[in-house]
Parts: structure tokens; C-alpha cells; sequence
């Protein structure tokens, strides 16, 4: 479940990724923690191995929940909180199962371990007093893309500026979507992608949060963004591929420091 391939780009964490790795946690609430393994402190923000070791081991993971791209974990007093950047994952292994060269957390259960995998180490894992100072270190997210009503979604869109992709995947707006979920939304809602949000009629607006609520749901179930034939993310990585719907070739620019595509029939400007 989670991340993986897809043509030739890895497909960063967004909040389908999130939501599925708090799942994995989701079923080990309540197991003693018996040891907490730092094999890289280097994915440790604001906190010391030791000190994630003492103030975890011994204690149980109750249930977790998700805000955007981040998964909180409370642990009867402490919190745990995982930021997953662009290569992390959290899965669980057998006690006995061979490390992974980038396994750098590991919480050991009875019967498994769970282990904090990341490549890049450009986020990765704090650790809050309690729950009321973990919602105070998310101050800053905008509401769950996922939870947004329609009604709050037209507000946050009304005192916006600037182009759609960039306001989409801008965390402080909404928290959840990155670059694929952000193209596939656009695509679905028959979007362009470089619009500048007040230009956007109720229509449209309406037609971008049913596209968001439609793809956030199926890739939810999927554990990603799905590569479906039927979707964008089935066809943005082939050179000139075309339009899933149309069969017109896809346009792409870079956009907020990442490649965005998107289809110049079904899309225009």
C-alpha cells in the first residue's frame, strides 16, 4: 500500500499515502512498545534518540489521526508526529524480517516491528508533550482537503490570488494535496492548471470540489493516486502521451518547482 512507481517518477506521499500508513499503525493500538530503535538521527527534528526512546518505550500507540500529509500517533502522553517529505513511509515488518538500508526508526512490538522508512530525510518525525501542543505545531496547515466542506472551500478560494495549482498545493490552504493530487483534480474538474484562481466562476468552483472529493476517495482506497488508463496519472509520464479522455498529446510546465501536465483540449486556458 502507499507509494511506489509510476512510469519513471516516484510517487511522493500525499494524503491517500498518509492515510493508508495510518492504517498500518491504526492496527497495532494498544501493543506495548518493548524497545525504539533510532538507526538514523538524521530523521529526527527537534528531538534526540534518546529522548524519543524514553519518552516511547513501554507505552502504547492509541488511535491515530491524520491532518493533511502529517500522521499523529498519541502514545498515552507523548505524541508522535511523522512527516513523510517525499520518499517516507511507514510499514510493518516481521521481527526477524531483513533491514531496509533507509529503515532509520523502528518501534518493536511483541510480534513486529513498525519501521519509519525514508530515502531523502527531508522531513520526518517529531515528538509532541501532548495532543493540545501537536494541533498547536499544525497551526499553520489549512483544514484537511479531505474534511473541507464545500462551503468553507469557496471561502479559502475567495481571498486567494494567484495561479490554481500553486493556491492547491499550498499547505496553508488546504493540507493534503501535492503535485499529483493537485493535476488530477484539475484534469478531472476540466481545469487548466495555470488559471488564476479569482478568475474561477461557481461553476467551476463547484466543479474542482467534486473533482477533489471524486479522486480523494477513490485514492484513498487505492493507498496513492492510482495509474488508471482512465486518469491523468495513467498517462502524464510517456513522451507526448496522450489525453486519457480525448486522445489530444498533454501539455507540461513547471509549476512551483515541479512538472505540471495537464490537457490543452479538455483544459484550455
Amino acid at each position: 500500500m502507499g507509494q511506489g512507481w509510476v512510469g519513471r517518477t516516484f510517487l511522493v506521499p500525499e494524503l491517500p499515502d498518509v492515510e493508508g500508513f495510518r492504517r498500518v499503525l491504526s492496527e497495532h493500538t494498544g501493543e506495548p512498545i518493548r524497545a525504539v530503535r533510532v538507526r538514523d538521527p538524521g530523521v529526527l527534528r527537534g528531538i534526540g534518540a534518546r529522548q524519543l526512546t524514553d519518552a516511547l518505550r513501554g507505552h502504547r500507540f492509541e488511535r491515530p489521526w491524520r491532518h493533511g500529509k502529517w500522521l499523529i500517533a498519541p502514545a498515552g502522553g507523548p505524541v508522535l508526529m511523522l512527516h513523510f517529505g517525499m520518499t517516507g513511509s511507514l510499514s510493518w515488518h516481521a521481527l526477524d524480517a531483513p533491514w531496509h538500508r533507509h529503515d532509520r526508526v523502528v518501534w518493536r512490538f511483541d510480534d513486529g516491528e513498525l519501521r519509519f522508512r525514508d530515502m531523502r530525510k527531508l522531513q520526518g518525525i517529531r515528538l509532541a508533550a501532548d495532543e493540545t501542543q501537536a494541533e498547536r505545531m499544525l497551526g499553520d496547515l489549512g483544514p484537511d482537503a479531505r474534511e473541507v466542506a464545500r462551503e468553507r472551500f469557496d471561502e479559502l478560494l475567495s481571498g486567494r490570488r494567484g495561479r490554481l495549482k500553486s493556491v492547491l498545493t499550498d499547505q496553508t490552504f488546504l493540507a493534503g494535496l501535492g503535485n499529483l493530487l493537485a493535476d488530477e483534480i484539475c484534469w478531472h474538474a476540466r481545469i487548466n492548471p495555470q488559471r488564476a484562481v479569482a478568475d474561477l466562476d461557481e461553476t467551476e468552483r463547484s466543479a474542482l470540489y467534486g473533482a477533489m472529493r471524486r479522486v480523494l476517495r477513490e485514492s484513498i482506497k487505492a493507498g496513492c493516486v492510482p495509474s488508471r488508463d482512465t486518469w491523468l496519472t495513467g498517462a502524464r509520464d510517456e513522451p507526448d502521451g496522450p489525453c486519457p479522455r480525448c486522445g489530444t498529446p498533454l501539455s507540461r510546465r513547471r509549476m512551483t518547482g515541479r512538472t505540471t501536465v495537464w490537457c490543452p483540449a479538455c483544459q484550455p486556458s
